[in-house]
């Protein structure tokens, strides 16, 4: 029984999508509970939206910002149209949204935001989550900062979803240090949430196999591994 319980797991998670908890009746008036199951695939797009072209992501951040960090909701398509319709269109089709683009969107909508020269520790201190520029392998991508902590940012990427880094690694990729943010809002943004970190799980390390024990993993002549 337990085993066709973890087999059904092993199966949502392989499909990439959410499972609806069930309950299963065996022979005999046996049964067990099926919780629901979220891919950790799935889970990345949680909170963050998915930028649906190549030079999208500005718009795919702002629909992220909007509706997972302000209340606001709205999709990538709806801040796609408003912002290419308003903007420099053959400069948006070779580069992409910029900040400006996204500042006169936000402000027609109520928000007023701003692009900030600060280390990202002020973003902590604010508790006010960011979109930022950053350059990975060469290509300039904006994401936003979800959260801080325990020296890992956390990133809600249009790309690949939500994600986490070192300080470090992010410090490295982000190149300009500007920190653009809404500001002058009389709510709570959404900033360091719980929900968001379970999407981007630390490795567990220290969990590792001591690499002393490592040599005796090894083939034996019959070709059968001992493990």
């Amino acid at each position: 029984m337990k085993r066709a319980a973890l087999s059904l797991l092993v199966l949502a998670a392989l499909c990439g999508r959410t499972v609806r908890a069930a309950g299963l009746e065996l022979p005999a008036g046996g049964g067990f509970f099926v919780a629901p199951v979220t891919s950790l695939s799935a889970m990345r797009f949680q909170s963050t939206v998915h930028q649906q072209y190549d030079f999208s992501c500005g718009s795919a951040a702002v629909a992220t910002l909007l509706s997972y960090h302000y209340g606001f909701a709205v999709d990538e398509q709806q801040v796609f149209a408003a912002m290419f319709a308003h903007g420099d269109q053959a400069k948006i089709r070779r580069e992409g949204f910029s900040l400006l683009d996204m500042k006169r969107y936000l402000a027609q909508h109520g928000f007023t935001a701003d692009g900030y020269e600060l280390p990202l520790a002020k973003l902590v201190q604010a508790r006010y989550p960011a979109i930022v520029l950053v350059s990975d392998h060469g290509y300039q991508h904006f994401v936003v900062v979800k959260g801080v902590a325990d020296g890992r940012v956390l990133l809600g990427d249009p790309a690949v979803g939500t994600r986490a880094m070192s300080e470090a690694a992010f410090e490295a990729i982000w190149r300009n240090r500007l920190l653009f943010v809404i500001h002058g809002w009389r709510g709570t943004a959404r900033f360091n949430a719980a929900a968001d970190w379970r999407a981007a799980p630390r490795a567990p390390l220290a969990d590792a196999f001591d690499s002393r024990g490592l040599a005796d993993v090894t083939l034996p002549k019959n070709g059968a591994g001992n493990f």
